[in-house]
């Protein structure tokens, strides 16, 4: 081994394969040596896919002795004698969201909108930060930010100083500060004693303190060694030298992390060794990306030596670029690469840390059969055990609407504890209550909403019934803010739920498979540390699962393609991949913005020793470093996102910048290049995507029907629908459609309308002789009240609706007082039909209300929740005040007989209270009309529409163009448009 303090530093160039080339040159260096040296060995490394692999090389070079190998993050579990076992991290965020929730207490300005638990939780990390970097409360101390900073960051450093000396003076240890602890007592182990075994550390940056801190102990052992990933030989004396400001440390650069280990090392880059005499796939193209990816204080250096980079068609040989419309033709144009692979037999990896773009490309690959080896695997809370946990959170403790009842019934796990066949029953039921509930209603469900469904179902479902109302009654059982009893009622309510009725826990589906077993693993551990919180609300509770889940990954289970693989941008230090595609390279994405920070400001960071937000960018610089110099590399992004223009990553934009700007060297002819053998992956998707056959758009519709089956009797209120859009009357009445009730039920218009005339017929249906104007006004509003608690579930539309009533009381007690004066009210809500003399069929019409007048004459009133119709609208198509002014002159209301009518009177349920009177005649400019001409248009609209010829045509005239009608989709309304003439022929 070496003895030179210098020589103990070696690297591997950007695009080697690093475990194949580290587990040769260990072979090499161990070659003279007896087998079991090997097994001497400790070699660190920086992830489990790194170790994965140097297993397999080492697999693969024959029959030998393994070193051991161990990842640099198992230091903290180390059982050195003295040192207790780190606190697990849940139980320090439970115990910090204490402390977090009495700040907020008495600070409720301090991050208002932030949950308890994500405060919590970007403590416990700068918390962890300081341990790992070796900041000492007292650094904290010194920082003086009274004038210099808001009074945000000075009432969060006042806490986190209070914070941080409970952590320094607490006895149980954190695993940051056990695994900085670990490294601090080896170093004065291999002090006194240095290790007699070989100890290398290979693939890591040291970009964390006790990381750093460690490498340096190794490098100084007489048998330690330290291999550093994608080590850049292309930097010049000056370019290193750049990167150390006086003011502030450009640590957003690839290479940063090692200049900082090696000044703590007292060595320079020069000092950095060959780990084997080995060259990157290509020199030329690294040349490029080194030079693009300079400083920016010092771009001026692309002048200088750029033209030494040579022809730049050669360097740009591997490299296309994919920029796509948007991220769906980037994923599919990816997929397409990835296939091709495939076909072609090379190792191909997608390189990104958009997990939806992943997700995306995973997608698109399975049309094909291919299965990606996914580093990451899928997020918990994605599965279906991890949809059921976070959905049940959410709704406890709370009335449960149609909808989220349908998502609990209809999850994959529900009722899966008694077979196949009772999971079929409870599929079957949940569709047929499904239905019912749409039709009738109550928008909340209770036990007795499904007793009466049960009642009524000509099949037995009885015992379904009792254990679904079972369920909601664990839904609505309030619960004390007592995290050990909310974990445990969300988890029986859980099993309850995937066992279904008479059905066991245990044999449900829920903590099967790998992602049940995941969610039991972190809903155990939650179990075990609950009596660590405070008080938790079920808001709280439900955002606190939710972040817990988060920290769950499962893993895929199918075989994955061997040749096919989606990895994070941690793994480009692990690759072995012949073709790497760089996905998702937009500002935002890769790099990702760096999270912000609550609790420090970025002059405090720096002040105090801890981590700058550059420095998370430095690393992810290093990893596109590393992947963009593999032998064929695709660059890929989307020139959108789904809400605006993306924005290039800034490598990407410095890369192109350069080949651009040297065109003595071919940059232009490069980049066009690069960009057409990007393109054909675009083309190759557009085509993909290109309909195989060309469907013609459906004109627009106005079947003529059989006049036999054509309707005979109509409302008043349908003749306006009749003459806007008459399509609709088909649909509704001879094809006897109904739009099904809405999943959510919401108050909307319509049932408003229903609500405000109920109270009003309540109200003058009860009228009192001799009331005062008081007493009036005060039976109104209680009648309110009481038809409101009744008909409207929701609390806060109580009110609403309740303060429209209220705010029109006096003048609606007033106006009745006088309505009363004039008349008796003979008809209310009462319905009457009519005949017509000149074709076969009937009107008929139920109004709010007809008062008989002193002279024996009829007074005809419409209640209105909106804007009563002007005098235009009633000549153009609101005929309904018309026609029952013409119904009430021909007896059709049996209670009053034939009657003049003398006025038409709107009264508004809202606004302020207003009402509008119309004579017998409506006049709108040289137009006139009265009921007996509407009543005469009315018979030849009739009489057209009982004509074979006359087709029922779809939204014929309506009011505005983005008037929606109930029977837009039937009708295929938007492959035709208003401007389209209907066809002359049609049929049914």
């Amino acid at each position: 081994m070496v003895v030179d303090p210098g020589a103990h530093i070696f690297a591997l160039p950007p695009g080697v394969d690093f475990p194949r080339e580290l587990v040769a040159g260990l072979i090499e260096r161990f070659a003279d040596r007896p087998p079991e040296a090997m097994a001497r060995v400790r070699l660190y490394l920086n992830s489990g896919r790194m170790r994965r692999r140097v297993r397999e090389y080492f697999l693969e070079s024959g029959a030998r002795y393994l070193p051991q190998l161990l990842l640099i993050s198992d230091l903290g579990a180390d059982p050195l004698a003295g040192l207790p076992m780190p606190v697990p991290s849940l139980r320090r965020k439970l115990e910090l969201t204490r402390l977090v929730e009495e700040l907020t207490r008495r600070l409720p300005e301090f991050e208002a909108g932030s949950s308890h638990f994500a405060l919590a939780e970007s403590l416990a990390s700068l918390m962890a930060e300081m341990q790992s970097e070796g900041v000492h409360p007292e650094r904290l101390d010194r920082l003086d930010i009274a004038e210099t900073h808001a009074r945000h960051w000075q009432q969060s450093l006042a806490f986190i100083r209070i914070i941080a000396r409970y952590f320094e003076t607490d006895g149980e240890l954190d695993a940051e500060a056990r695994q900085r602890l670990v490294v601090e007592t080896l170093a004065q182990t291999w002090r006194d004693a240095p290790s007699a075994d070989p100890v290398i550390v290979a693939g890591s940056t040291g970009s964390r303190g006790a990381t750093a801190l460690f490498m340096r102990l190794v490098a100084h052992l007489p048998e330690g060694l330290v291999v550093l990933p994608g080590f850049d030989r292309d930097m010049t004396d000056k370019a290193w030298n750049s990167l150390d400001s006086s003011l502030f440390p450009i640590e957003d650069h690839p290479q940063y992390r090692f200049l900082a280990l090696l000044r703590g090392l007292d060595l320079t880059p020069t000092s950095v060794q060959d780990w084997r005499a080995i060259a990157a796939p290509d020199p030329a193209r690294n040349r490029l990306v080194s030079l693009a990816l300079r400083p920016a204080p010092v771009t001026d250096q692309w002048r200088e030596e750029g033209g030494s980079l040579g022809d730049l068609e050669t360097a740009c040989t591997g490299l296309s670029l994919i920029t796509a419309r948007d991220p769906r033709e980037e994923a599919l144009a990816i997929a397409l690469a990835l296939r091709e692979a495939t076909e072609r037999q090379v190792q191909a990896a997608l390189i990104t840390p958009d997990r939806l773009l992943a997700r995306r490309v995973a997608a698109a690959l399975d049309r094909w059969g291919i299965v990606p080896d996914d580093s990451a695997g899928q997020p918990l809370q994605q599965t279906a055990p991890g949809r059921l946990l976070r959905h049940v959170a959410q709704i406890g403790g709370q009335q449960l609407p149609i909808a989220e009842l349908m998502i609990l019934l209809k999850h994959p796990l529900s009722a899966t504890g008694a077979g196949g066949e009772a999971r079929g029953r409870h599929l079957r039921n949940t569709r047929e209550l499904e239905l019912y509930l749409r039709r009738n209603g109550p928008a909340f469900p209770d036990a007795d909403a499904l007793a009466d469904w049960a009642a009524k179902s000509p099949e037995e479902r009885g015992i379904w019934a009792e254990w679904l109302a079972g369920i909601l009654s664990q839904i609505v059982a309030p619960l004390p803010d007592h995290l050990p009893t909310r974990v445990e009622a969300h988890l029986a309510l859980c099993e309850a739920i995937a066992a279904g009725p008479g059905g066991d826990p245990a044999a449900s589906e829920l903590w099967r498979e790998a992602g049940g077993r995941e969610a039991l693993r972190l809903m155990s551990d939650l179990r075990e540390q609950a009596e660590h919180a405070g008080d938790v609300s079920a808001a709280d509770y439900a955002d606190l699962i939710n972040r817990h889940l988060q920290g769950g990954m499962v893993r895929q289970t199918l075989t994955a393609h061997p040749l096919i693989a989606i990895w994070g941008t941690l793994e480009a230090r692990a690759q072995g991949a012949e073709l790497v595609i760089c996905g998702g390279l937009n500002e935002g994405s890769w790099p990702e913005a760096p999270a912000p920070d609550p609790w420090l400001s970025r002059q405090m960071r720096l002040e105090s020793g801890l981590l700058l937000p550059e420095r998370q960018i430095g690393l992810s610089a290093h990893d596109f470093q590393q992947a963009v110099a593999a032998p064929q590399v695709i660059l890929s992004r989307a020139g959108r996102d789904a809400e605006a223009q993306t924005i290039p990553s800034r490598w990407l934009n410095r890369l192109l910048n350069l080949i651009k700007g040297l065109p003595e060297q071919n940059g232009a002819a490069a980049l066009k290049a690069m960009e057409a053998r990007g393109q054909r992956w675009i083309d190759l998707a557009q085509e993909l995507e290109r309909p195989k056959i060309t469907l013609t758009p459906a004109p627009r519709p106005s079947p003529k029907p059989p006049v036999e089956d054509r309707p005979r009797e109509l409302p008043v209120t349908a003749i306006q629908t009749l003459i806007r859009d008459p399509y609709a009357i088909y649909a509704r009445r001879i094809l006897r459609l109904r739009p099904l009730d809405p999943l959510r039920p919401e108050p909307d218009p319509l049932l408003r309308g229903q609500v405000l005339h109920e109270i009003v017929e309540t109200f003058v249906k009860t009228h009192v002789e001799g009331e005062t104007l008081d007493a009036a006004r005060t039976r109104l509003l209680a009648i309110t009240q009481e038809v409101l608690e009744a008909k409207i579930p929701w609390p806060s539309t109580q009110r609403i609706w309740f303060a429209r009533i209220h705010g029109i009381a006096e003048k609606f007690c007033r106006d009745e007082e006088g309505r009363r004066v004039k008349g008796t009210p003979a008809v209310i809500e009462k319905k009457g039909s009519i005949p017509l003399q000149k074709v076969n069929f009937t009107l008929s019409a139920k109004p709010d209300r007809i008062d008989i007048l002193e002279d024996g004459s009829a007074e005809i009133f419409d209640y209105k929740t909106g804007e009563p119709p002007g005098d235009a609208e009633v000549l153009a198509f609101n005929k309904q005040m018309l026609l029952e002014a013409a119904m009430v002159s021909r007896g059709a209301f049996e209670q009053i007989g034939p009657r003049d009518v003398s006025a038409m009177t709107y009264i508004r349920l809202g606004g302020d209270g207003e009402t509008r009177t119309m004579g017998q005649t409506i006049k709108v400019k040289d137009r006139e009309e009265t009921p007996e001409d509407s009543w005469a248009k009315l018979e030849e609209l009739i009489a057209r529409y009982l004509r074979p010829s006359q087709g029922f045509t779809a939204r014929r005239a309506m009011q505005k163009a983005r008037d929606v009608s109930d029977y837009d989709q039937l009708s295929r309304f938007g492959e035709w448009d208003i401007t389209d003439t209907p066809p002359k022929e049609g049929s049914a």
